[in-house]
């Protein structure tokens, strides 16, 4: 077994063994509380640029399949368990988590104390980090030091489409409605239940303007998750703007915070992010909580927001902002995984509340 570690760009190392790729990668350190989902998470767009920790110990033990993927690639830079499961068991299983990770070129570490990593984020905040296999941990942290910080770069851009795609629709009948998603890092949970409800799905560029996407005639606009920093993505800024009071929008997570600074609101840096399964929010106009899978590392800071704009959700555990609700315009947002799977589908319904919307403007 190859020693592997993971060094924190504070100096703090944490040993282990290589597996997945053997290969070094840097990127900033998360961590996840979800129990499941670790091929979903590998491939959601939302963690690029990210080295990826779990904190439920055993990884890899149902294997990776053909169906649970939610982007067409890997999407992280490195991956952080406690024990991978070398003998997944499961009917839908085609390959191993190793091998999943090796083919796309990714490095793992396992065997690494996941807590107390977990522990030194809670405490410190986010940091880079770089996983290295076999090289020393003061030559990877000479390394770490010259690799560009999370902070400033687009990661959007790197998982955008580079062009306009329809999602397949399997429906024989005509679709009931159709739906425009711009492509901020969307997972394909989002096209999958679009279309189960009946709509076309058709994801278009980060980059796509305004006027181009009305010229598509779509009945609605879907603003999809995705990376980074959203106070970097003024092309997608300038087009919601545009779309407003235009089209039915309906944000989700990055999408959120877009359409909030186009609204006025400003954005900031969580110290360590909303990344697991079990994020409770609170329903300001109802009251109701509901338990939401979340990841995302910036939040809204409504301050600022246009006063046709109220928060309509609030985190229980922090208080930030989770959804706003424009009062004159057909437009809401959410800040976390409506589409979450797996995860709690408890919040699915919001999908329908978009179309509804978009069923009255269409009136």
């Amino acid at each position: 077994m190859t020693a592997a570690h993971l060094i924190l760009e504070d100096g703090t190392v944490f040993g282990g063994t290589a597996f997945g790729a053997a290969a070094e990668a840097t990127g900033e350190v998360v961590f996840t509380t979800a129990m499941t989902g670790y091929q979903e998470a590998l491939t959601d767009p939302s963690f690029a640029g990210q080295i990826l920790t779990m904190t439920y110990p055993l990884q890899g033990n149902y294997g990776v399949n053909d169906l649970d993927s939610e982007s067409a690639r890997l999407q992280v830079r490195g991956f952080v368990v406690r024990e991978d499961c070398e003998l997944p068991s499961h009917w839908n299983s085609t390959g191993t988590l190793h091998g999943f990770l090796a083919d796309a070129g990714i490095p793992g570490i396992a065997g690494v104390d996941t807590r107390a990593l977990t522990r030194k984020i809670r405490s410190a905040g986010v940091m880079m980090g770089v996983i290295s296999h076999g090289d020393s941990p003061d030559a990877a942290l000479a390394t770490l030091r010259t690799a560009p910080r999370y902070d400033g770069s687009d990661f959007v851009r790197e998982v955008s489409a580079t062009e306009a795609s329809t999602w397949p629709h399997g429906d024989a009948d005509a679709p009931r409605r159709n739906i425009v998603v711009l492509d901020l890092g969307v997972k394909h949970n989002i096209l999958r239940i679009l279309t189960r409800l009946g709509c076309e799905a058709t994801t278009v560029p980060y980059t796509t303007i305004a006027e181009d996407i009305l010229a598509m005639k779509p009945d609605g606009v879907v603003l999809s998750p995705g990376p980074g920093d959203p106070a970097l993505l003024d092309a997608p800024l300038a087009t919601v703007r545009g779309l407003i009071g235009r089209l039915p929008i309906f944000g989700i997570c990055i999408g959120h915070q877009v359409l909030a600074r186009a609204c006025g609101a400003g954005t900031y840096k969580l110290k360590f992010g909303h990344r697991g399964a079990n994020h409770p929010v609170r329903d300001a106009a109802s009251g109701a909580v509901t338990i939401t899978s979340q990841n995302h590392g910036y939040a809204v800071d409504p301050d600022g927001l246009a006063s046709s704009v109220e928060v309509s959700h609030v985190h229980l555990n922090d208080g930030t902002c989770e959804g706003l609700r424009h009062r004159e315009l057909p437009a809401f947002t959410i800040q976390y995984h409506s589409e979450a799977s797996p995860g709690p589908h408890d919040s699915e319904f919001l999908f329908t509340r978009f179309l509804d919307m978009v069923e009255e403007a269409a009136r």
